[in-house]
């Protein structure tokens, strides 16, 4: 690519701080190195016409974890890992709402329910309620975040979803509108924003930074953060993250829909919630985590019909409804879920692994990452 004159002065030159990603952590990151840094050029450039991965197509869902999620995680992983993600994720959420008010995101504070079609699944998560909320007050200072719910299971429409725990701190959100607030707030500080370019490699001499963009094209900068998340082994090999891709559907408006909040099943495999009258329904990528582990942006015939089933017999049964979109987003996972933020050469950062809570952890993670590029 041969960019005249102007082009290059006005968006390619004396750039102090490269943003590879323009989702959550990416624009967070920006803004907050901005703030600190008023005088410097801030370039953000992303592959997508819009924020690509799952910055604008997650589920909205304001969570810091279910009592059966975060009992699995404990079997996977060590103890004081599992509780200081869950402590970054609460921060998130609250570095999030302080950065954008709630209105400009249409913030919900509608609790989060994790749903049970067994006695046996509830129990053994019912059993951990005390303790785990005993360890909530330790590292959140929040009173009886885990409460179980009676209730919700009986006023709607479920059929199979006989139990209910309730997390009372937990909310929704509305992702476009989120997303569309950082963009405008970003670009207001005069931080620059490019879309449709792609970064094939980076490369740090220990003086300067060079960023080779599609067409041959090249651009230097001081310092440069990755926040791809799910597409970082594209740029960083051999990092300890795998792409993980989430399908989502959902229905065109359902007559007097009575679901009010955020849903969890199956140690959160599977997530609903009403958006406008409708229902929004992910998940699935237990039934094939091979098939998943992929940053190709389709639905596959195997998880829609579950997500259909699951919607039919369990959430909106003897309802009439017909399914207006079904989209996928790619998340970034690996063997812990707590978040990667490193340096990995002397100017540049990484600030990857979300872990399918990008929503909650994002924020804190892109303040995180300004730190560290503050201190190069």
């Amino acid at each position: 690519m041969q960019l005249s004159y102007w082009e290059y002065q006005t968006y390619f030159s004396k750039v102090d701080l490269l943003v590879v990603g323009s989702g959550i952590v990416g624009l967070n990151a920006a803004l907050a190195y901005k703030k600190k840094h008023p005088k410097s050029t801030v370039l953000v450039v992303e592959r997508g016409f819009l924020p690509n991965g799952a910055s604008t197509k997650n589920a909205g869902f304001c969570c810091f974890g279910s009592v059966s999620e975060l009992a699995d995680d404990l079997r996977h992983s060590a103890e004081n890992a599992v509780w200081d993600t869950v402590r970054m994720r609460y921060q998130g959420l609250k570095t999030l709402r302080k950065r954008i008010p709630d209105l400009q995101m249409n913030y919900e504070h509608s609790g989060g329910y994790e749903v049970f079609d067994t006695k046996k699944d509830f129990e053994a998560s019912a059993d951990l309620i005390s303790s785990f909320n005993k360890k909530m007050k330790e590292i959140l200072g929040l009173n009886r975040v885990y409460v179980v719910d009676a209730k919700k299971t009986q006023n709607s429409f479920f059929s199979g979803f006989k139990y209910c725990i309730k997390n009372q701190y937990e909310g929704q959100l509305n992702t476009g509108m989120m997303m569309q607030t950082l963009l405008n707030k970003a670009r207001k500080k005069g931080i620059i924003i490019l879309n449709g370019l792609l970064v094939e490699k980076i490369q740090d001499n220990g003086r300067a930074v060079e960023i080779c963009l599609q067409n041959k094209l090249i651009v230097s900068s001081k310092k440069a953060l990755i926040a791809t998340n799910g597409f970082a082994q594209q740029l960083i090999p051999g990092i300890e993250l795998k792409p993980a891709r989430a399908q989502v559907l959902v229905t065109a408006p359902i007559k007097k829909l009575k679901i009010k909040g955020s849903f969890h099943y199956q140690q959160g495999y599977y997530y609903f919630r009403n958006i406008d009258n409708r229902i929004l329904l992910g998940g699935g990528r237990n039934l094939d985590f091979a098939g998943e582990t992929s940053t190709d942006m389709h639905t596959t015939r195997l998880i829609q019909q579950k997500l259909e089933q699951l919607l039919q017999n369990n959430i909106v049964p003897k309802q009439s409804y017909t399914i207006e979109q079904r989209w996928s987003g790619i998340m970034g996972v690996g063997n812990e879920k707590k978040p990667i933020v490193t340096k990995i050469s002397p100017n540049v950062v990484c600030a990857v692994r979300m872990g399918g809570m990008g929503v909650a952890i994002g924020s804190l993670v892109g303040d995180m990452a300004a730190e560290m590029l503050d201190e190069i």
